[in-house]
């Protein structure tokens, strides 16, 4: 993320306004969002590399806009380079589940049940359906995965914390991989589907975690570690691969 400050003591709000921008040969959509509490111009990339997000002090010109984006736009560009390359799912290809690479094979038949097995030693995903609803059955498919694999572990960790969830509902988050409201309703990535185990169920022990501490000081990850031991283990591994799972588009 990069960031230049600049005075600001407009009246409280929050605005948002978009537009797409060329880098690095590809037009990409930019969310440029006013913020008062903000002083400073903050670029960054989604998750993923599909999308960049402005958060801007309000009033700013769309020419100060501009010139930021302009002396950034080689940071941007290098940036971007680093990231997994935007990839779809197509018959013959693989899809990760739980954190095992699945290969991809159509059934042929205009309806049926997706299904993961096991044949000759592969794990393969089953799809039935017309071939261009291929990615939406896929992308179905994880999201019952992630619930039912979410409702267990969210249950584990809510009574050894002694604290229930309201709610637990899973959707496809860019900014984060999930959320916990004042109320104590959890939110997740059904995208977390794709990762081993070991992270999901860390996913789950860190909103859980915040049933009782709305922060990230010392106590909640010290309960958060009480909770999931794995919880170092599983943060290194969402640092390190977590743009390629935002990377697969379901939608080609």
């Amino acid at each position: 993320m990069f960031g230049l400050k600049r005075r600001n003591r407009a009246p409280e709000q929050r605005t948002a306004r978009g537009r797409d921008i060329a880098v690095a040969g590809r037009r990409m959509p930019l969310t440029i969002k006013e913020n008062a509490r903000a002083t400073r111009l903050t670029l960054r990339i989604e998750p993923g590399g599909k999308a960049l997000k402005m958060a801007v002090p309000v009033g700013i010109s769309e020419q100060e806009i501009d010139r930021f984006l302009h002396r950034h736009h080689g940071w941007l560009t290098t940036k971007l380079s680093k990231l997994p390359k935007p990839s779809g799912v197509a018959e013959g290809g693989h899809v990760s589940i739980r954190g095992k690479p699945h290969r991809i094979e159509r059934t042929g038949k205009p309806r049926g049940i997706t299904r993961a097995l096991e044949i000759d030693g592969e794990a393969v995903l089953m799809v039935g359906g017309a071939p261009e609803h291929l990615g939406r059955r896929i992308a179905d498919f994880l999201k019952k995965q992630a619930r039912g694999d979410l409702e267990l572990a969210v249950a584990r960790h809510t009574e050894a914390l002694g604290k229930p969830a309201a709610g637990l509902r899973v959707k496809d988050t860019i900014s984060r991989w999930g959320s916990c409201t004042s109320d104590g309703r959890l939110s997740f990535s059904w995208r977390i589907a794709m990762a081993p185990e070991f992270v999901l169920d860390y996913l789950a022990a860190h909103e859980v975690t915040h049933l009782a501490e709305m922060n990230h000081g010392p106590k909640f990850w010290a309960q958060c570690k009480r909770l999931c031991p794995g919880t170092d283990k599983a943060k290194a591994w969402l640092k390190r691969n977590g743009s390629s799972l935002h990377a697969v588009d379901f939608n080609s």
